[in-house]
C-alpha cells in the first residue's frame, strides 16, 4: 500500500471512530466538514477553485455545505475512503498529489483531540516530506514577518521567510516541520529559537500554501 493509501485509510477509520461532530485544527471546521472538504477536492473540479482563490471561495464553501446535506456522515466518508476522479484513474497521481495531503489532515484531526501523541513515521516517508519542506519551504513561508531557519533532524536544513531582520531557527523531525510550515504552528512539536518578538510573529504568521 502506498503512503497515500496508508494516510487515506487511516484518516477515514479516524472519522469513523470519532463521528461527525469532532473538532479539527482546521479552523471552523468539525469531522463533517473535512471529509465534506475532500470529497469536493476529489470529486466536484468545478469547485476546488475556491480552496485557493478568495474570489471563488463563496461557490466552493456552498457546494460543501452541499455535499453535507446531500449526503450523511457515513457516506460521506465513505467517498473519501474511495480514491475518485483524475487521481483514482491515476494511482501515480494519488501518490504525488495526496500523500502529503491526507498526512496533514489526518494529523488535523489526530491533533484536534485530547492527549495525543506524534506518530512514529517510515523512513521514506520522513525523506518525502523533508524534500516537500525543502523544495516548497520559501512558497509556504512566504507570509513569514520573519526570516526563517528550517533544520531538520537527522539531517538537512533549508530556508524561507523575511529576507531581511530577524531569524528564528525551527529544529524538529521532517513531518513536524511539514506541519509548521503548513500552518499548524501550535500543534508542531518542534523547538523555536530566536528573539523572542520575532518568535512570537512567527507562531502567529498564516502560514501554507
Amino acid at each position: 500500500m502506498t503512503h497515500a493509501r496508508s494516510e487515506r485509510a487511516a484518516l477515514c477509520d479516524l472519522l469513523d471512530q470519532l463521528g461527525p461532530d469532532a473538532p479539527t485544527l482546521c479552523t471552523g471546521w468539525n469531522t463533517y466538514d473535512l471529509a465534506a472538504h475532500l470529497v469536493l477536492r476529489e470529486r466536484r473540479p468545478d469547485a476546488m477553485g475556491g480552496i485557493a482563490l478568495k474570489s471563488l471561495a463563496g461557490y466552493t464553501a456552498s457546494v460543501q455545505e452541499g455535499l453535507k446535506a446531500k449526503h450523511p456522515y457515513p457516506e460521506l466518508v465513505d467517498l473519501v475512503r474511495k480514491p475518485g476522479g483524475v487521481y483514482g484513474v491515476l494511482p501515480f497521481l494519488d501518490d504525488a498529489v495526496n500523500t502529503l495531503e491526507f498526512f496533514v489532515h489526518h494529523e488535523d484531526v489526530r491533533r484536534a483531540q485530547p492527549e495525543w501523541e506524534p506518530r512514529e513515521l517510515p523512513a521514506d516517508l520522513e525523506q518525502i516530506m523533508w524534500k516537500r519542506v525543502a523544495g516548497g519551504g520559501r512558497l509556504m513561508l512566504r507570509r513569514s514577518p520573519v526570516g526563517v531557519v528550517l533544520h531538520r533532524l537527522g539531517g538537512g536544513v533549508t530556508l524561507g521567510g523575511a529576507q531581511q531582520g530577524p531569524k528564528v531557527e525551527v529544529t524538529g523531525r521532517a513531518g513536524e516541520l511539514l506541519l509548521f510550515c503548513f500552518g499548524r504552528q501550535e500543534h508542531a512539536r518542534v523547538e523555536l529559537a530566536g528573539d523572542a518578538d520575532a518568535v512570537a510573529r512567527l507562531k502567529n504568521a498564516k502560514l501554507g500554501m
